[in-house]
């Protein structure tokens, strides 16, 4: 219960310190710059996060291959060929 007392009255700050001149802080401008300077920031981690998940799914797809050539050679070379014969 507290801590939704808590998030309603930080929610109210919120609001009031981002209103217009004369009607609370006036705090927007601040916060449309933190939100401009922000979002490179956060595009620079969302593309080195999609980096870092693709080398480790082409990592596990080479892991597999190994697999399953360890498993069946036989069966992994016809998958091979198959797969340079479609393209």
């Amino acid at each position: 219960m507290m801590a939704l007392i808590v998030g309603v009255v930080l929610l109210g700050l919120t609001v009031f310190s981002v209103l217009p001149a004369g009607l609370g802080l006036n705090w927007w401008p601040y916060v449309a710059e933190f939100l401009k300077g922000g979002i490179p920031v956060l595009t620079l981690l969302v593309g080195l996060i999609a980096v870092l998940i693709g080398i480790a799914d082409i990592r596990d797809r080479i892991e597999e291959k190994r697999e399953d050539m360890d498993e069946n050679p036989e069966e992994a070379e016809n998958s091979e060929k198959t797969l340079s014969d479609d393209s």
